[in-house]
């Protein structure tokens, strides 16, 4: 049987569409789009039309609404997809337009399309398209099989910068195959292909087949209900965030339970990192508009989870949350009948219920109907709190979220999860969510300090096995040598050491756990004196025999000024912290210490701080993309060990393959006990990485098939077809991303492979070569190179993107004593990437002609400064060259779009005068124009390399 072609897989899907219930339509170009769009549109809103004296809108009246819908950015057009317009007809009548019926979502018209043609200075034809009342809101694109996915991703690039507009521009959701693998994804400005998610049933198995996605997640009602529930408009970076299957089905058997009216309470146990905070706003959400539900209580178990939670929950949808700053206000917020969604502590929500003098006030909230959803409830008193809560509310319902759910290997003497909620609602563990890519497995080393049972230390650290003897064991009293100076600094001179090696030369940072506050204090010290260029932080707060009692359960108290300790060392620590990043808090102030955690939470996320010392605080609920490391010296058990490993383990691109876990203790045994316990024996292959001698075995093998396919860099180069050139550019990737793999561990070395650094330094050049020739072919010719993906990040070293400085600008306060160190930040990191420092001094003129206020739309203020910039740039540029500026304007589009600039078309941007020629003599006007040329094509490149962001 032969290889499916991408014909074929189309037709396949267009057939089962229609079998679903898809009206097929043929639509060849925009204008037969937009006159389909106007008969379903008025045929959607017929009975509106109908009851304002019309049947049909006229061409003035359509030609209106395409304006009305054309301008914006794509976050900007969902909103307004979401929204009635209030129309005024040509007779005066206000008439109330729907583009998308998102209450009934399977009351919209439903088509399918294929093969629609965009013309313009690029023709591109889009395989599958999806309209629901006459709007393109699915793409599909298809590749046959055995193609890679991700060059139907890299497609979809190129038309959403290039070719994506009008109607195409209100496209919700993407959907990739090559017919055996299948996977969907929300639209937004800036795609990540980590960003694509599998459909799945409710037991997490996927439907990859094309055939199987396209029953189930395709389906009309199923893609519309998606759209229309399960899309969350993140109003914080104004993108689309689309619902995993795990998700979905968690909201949907919350929301089902509430709807039963059994009053029945359950748990979610969906691992952590696995993005709760989405599934519980949405629950939270939808369970708000029920007219049923009083209200809807998020309990977080610290002060801190509640900044973050309100943080997120404020961006998924400004203004619909209330956050609770003290019990007086959770109070107001409980009686009263305007708030619907509240965020709040288990601490207020206890004193709200339990202290005499709010008794009579809470009377009032006493018998609503009040759905709780708790976070991460583990502390050792929640049991208690629990108890008094589920005693006070006679009209209450409970739902707990867990990455972690305490069983009863794990309970310690405390109530399980179940006993506390009830039947567990849905599943998905961190197998799943591994065996998905949606977060990262975990690469850990156990660094022994000992050299024997006689604790004698040595003299360096190296990786041990299981067998060595760190800890209290067999009767060994270790604690005394565990905090002995030497020991101390034995760690920190290995962690300098190996540092830049496990954060990829600091395009990421780190977590350092320790034992107690004692430790850490003298952890920090001994930082302190070594001479390095690192900065290292450090926020604690006090709590008592925390030494070696650890029991997997982080008791974590208030972060407040009463329980630090000792107050001295903070207090010196934070003046180290204003010097080194130019702030200025002080803990003695009121909300001192919250302003401090906040700030620290920050500037770890933006990588402006290297090492973070702590006991228990960010060990759990902290979420940071940029955290690949955890050092830790410290025992963890079961929950406690899994929620602070999986602070390194989010995904972000393909340089981050997993979360790096460095144990200076013999955590061996309690790392399998938690994976066992939270997964399944099965899964400690999944979710542990390979041994460094496992890594190093395949990367061998995938060197030698280099070798034996490609022959040496040269060769490679000079091949006969582009099937051949295909062949090394996958191949050599493939050793690239075993490298990648390899070279965070501490013992990696180039004399272990089958290939030298310099050998590998000349196949990548020939990559490199591979890649800039792909770039550069004539634009008629059709190459199978065109879409594939050389992961060209995977060798470069930057350390920053665009999004990354963008972010640091939007945090930029002129106001702040540390404005011009955060500026300093922002110039320097841009001066250490090979791709940004050509556009240093945009950001230097922009930050110095702008008034720049945390919080302000600055993408929008910076691409309108960026435009104006090029647009006086490029008027110099073609009256310092003598060039056609219509003609020189196209070849740039050109380049934008294809990266290719076609010799003949500069030459005719170039004025026949040429300046100083002697035009008596054609050779010399000939090496002027071919130099000439050359110069603008170099030129050229530089300027649209610069103002592309």
């Amino acid at each position: 049987m032969g290889v499916q072609t991408e014909q074929n897989l189309e037709n396949n899907l267009i057939k089962d569409l229609v079998a679903n219930g898809y009206q097929f339509i043929k639509l060849d170009d925009k204008s037969d789009l937009e006159l389909n769009f106007k008969k379903q549109l008025e045929k959607h809103n017929e009975e509106k039309l109908q009851k304002c004296g019309v049947s049909s809108f006229s061409h003035i009246e359509f030609n209106r609404i395409l304006n009305y819908l054309d301008g914006g950015t794509i976050f900007q057009k969902s909103a307004r997809l979401r929204t009635e317009l209030d129309f005024k007809l040509d007779n005066g009548e206000i008439c109330y337009i729907s583009f998308l019926n998102i209450d009934k979502w399977c009351q919209n018209q439903f088509q399918v399309a294929n093969q629609i043609t965009y013309r313009g200075k690029y023709e591109n034809r889009y395989d599958v398209t999806l309209l629901i009342n006459g709007l393109p809101l699915v793409q599909i694109e298809l590749k046959r099989k055995g193609k890679e996915l991700k060059e139907a991703f890299n497609q979809i690039c190129r038309y959403q910068r290039h070719s994506y507009s009008g109607l195409f521009n209100y496209i919700q959701i993407f959907v990739l195959s090559n017919g055996t693998t299948t996977k969907y994804f929300s639209n937004n400005r800036e795609l990540n292909f980590k960003q694509t998610f599998y459909w799945a049933d409710i037991d997490n198995d996927k439907f990859a087949k094309l055939s199987d996605f396209t029953e189930q997640f395709l389906e009309k009602c199923h893609v519309s209900k998606m759209i229309s529930k399960y899309i969350v408009l993140n109003e914080s970076t104004h993108s689309l965030m689309v619902l995993r299957p795990y998700q979905y089905y968690a909201v949907e058997e919350i929301v089902r339970s509430v709807e039963s009216g059994a009053m029945k309470n359950g748990y979610i146990w969906h691992t952590t990192g696995s993005g709760k905070t989405l599934t519980s706003f949405k629950a939270s959400q939808i369970i708000s508009m029920n007219k049923d539900i009083d209200k809807v209580v998020f309990v977080v178990d610290r002060k801190d989870l509640d900044f973050n939670t309100m943080k997120e929950f404020d961006s998924f949808s400004k203004g619909s949350v209330d956050s609770t700053d003290n019990t007086k206000q959770l109070i107001s917020h409980l009686i009263d009948t305007k708030t619907s969604i509240l965020i709040t502590t288990m601490q207020k929500l206890n004193n709200a219920i339990s202290k005499d003098s709010n008794l009579n006030k809470m009377e009032k909230a006493k018998d609503k109907r009040i759905v709780f959803i708790f976070d991460e409830c583990h502390r050792s008193q929640f049991g208690e709190s629990h108890g008094r809560i589920n005693e006070f509310f006679t009209n209450k319902q409970f739902f707990g979220f867990t990455g972690t759910p305490i069983f009863a290997e794990n309970a310690n003497k405390k109530r399980t999860t179940e006993m506390l909620f009830g039947k567990r609602l849905h599943s998905y563990v961190i197998k799943d969510a591994i065996a998905d890519d949606n977060v990262l497995g975990f690469s850990v080393e156990y660094l022994s300090t000992f050299k024997d049972r006689n604790n004698r230390l040595y003299d360096s650290l190296t990786k041990r096995d299981k067998t060595y003897y760190d800890l209290q064991v067999e009767g060994i009293n270790t604690k005394e040598v565990f905090y002995a100076d030497e020991r101390i600094e034995l760690v920190v001179d290995y962690i300098l050491r190996i540092h830049d090696q496990k954060t990829k030369q600091r395009e990421f940072t780190a977590l350092f756990a320790v034992s107690s506050i004692p430790t850490l204090i003298k952890y920090y010290e001994s930082f302190k004196r070594k001479e390095h260029d690192l900065k290292v932080a450090t926020i604690f707060s006090y709590k008592s025999n925390e030494d070696l009692t650890d029991d997997g359960t982080f008791s974590v108290e208030e972060p407040t000024e009463k329980n630090i300790h000792p107050r001295e060392k903070i207090d010196e620590y934070v003046k180290d912290y204003n010097k080194m990043f130019g702030e200025n808090f002080n803990l003695n102030k009121y909300g001192g210490y919250d302003a401090y955690y906040i700030d620290v939470s920050k500037k770890v996320k933006e990588r402006k701080i290297d090492i973070l010392l702590v006991v228990n605080m960010f060990l759990t609920g902290f979420d940071s993309k940029r955290l690949n490391t955890l050092y830790t010296d410290k025992n963890l058990n079961y929950h406690g060990l899994i929620q602070a490993f999986s602070r390194t383990n989010r995904v972000l691109n393909e340089k981050k393959r997993y979360g790096n876990i460095v144990n200076f203790r013999n955590l061996f045994d309690k790392t399998n006990e938690a994976i066992t316990l939270f997964s399944d024996e099965d899964a400690i292959g999944t979710i542990l990485m390979k041994t460094y001698e496992e890594y190093v075995e395949d990367t061998n093998k995938a060197i030698i098939e280099l070798y034996a396919k490609t022959g040496t860099p040269e060769d490679s180069l000079n091949t006969k077809s582009e099937e051949e050139l295909l062949l090394f550019v996958k191949l050599f990737r493939n050793v690239t991303r075993h490298i990648n793999q390899l070279d965070t561990f501490t013992e990696f070395s180039y004399d272990d492979l089958n290939i030298t650094d310099d050998l590998f330094a000349q196949y990548r050049n020939s990559y490199f070569e591979a890649y800039d020739r792909t770039k550069k072919e004539a634009k008629e010719k059709v190459s199978i190179l065109e879409d594939i993906d050389f992961e060209i990040d995977l060798l470069r070293k930057d350390k920053i993107n665009v999004d990354y400085i963008i972010n640091l600008l939007s945090e930029l306060d002129r106001t702040k004593p540390s404005f011009e160190k955060e500026k300093e930040f922002i110039l320097s990191q841009m001066e250490s990437s090979e791709y940004l420092r050509s556009k240093k001094e945009l950001v230097e003129e922009f930050i110095s002609s702008s008034n720049l206020v945390p919080g302000s739309e600055i993408e929008e203020v910076f691409s309108d400064f960026l435009q104006i910039k090029k647009e006086e740039e490029l008027q110099k540029y073609v009256f310092e060259n003598n060039l056609n500026a219509m003609v020189i304007k196209e070849v740039i589009s050109e380049y934008e779009y294809s990266e290719k600039i076609d010799r003949n078309d500069v030459k005719k941007a170039i004025d026949i005068l040429i300046e100083g020629v002697d035009y008596q003599k054609g050779e010399t006007l000939l090496h002027a124009r071919r130099n000439k040329v050359d110069y603008i094509i170099n030129s050229l490149t530089t300027f649209v390399d610069k103002f592309t962001w």
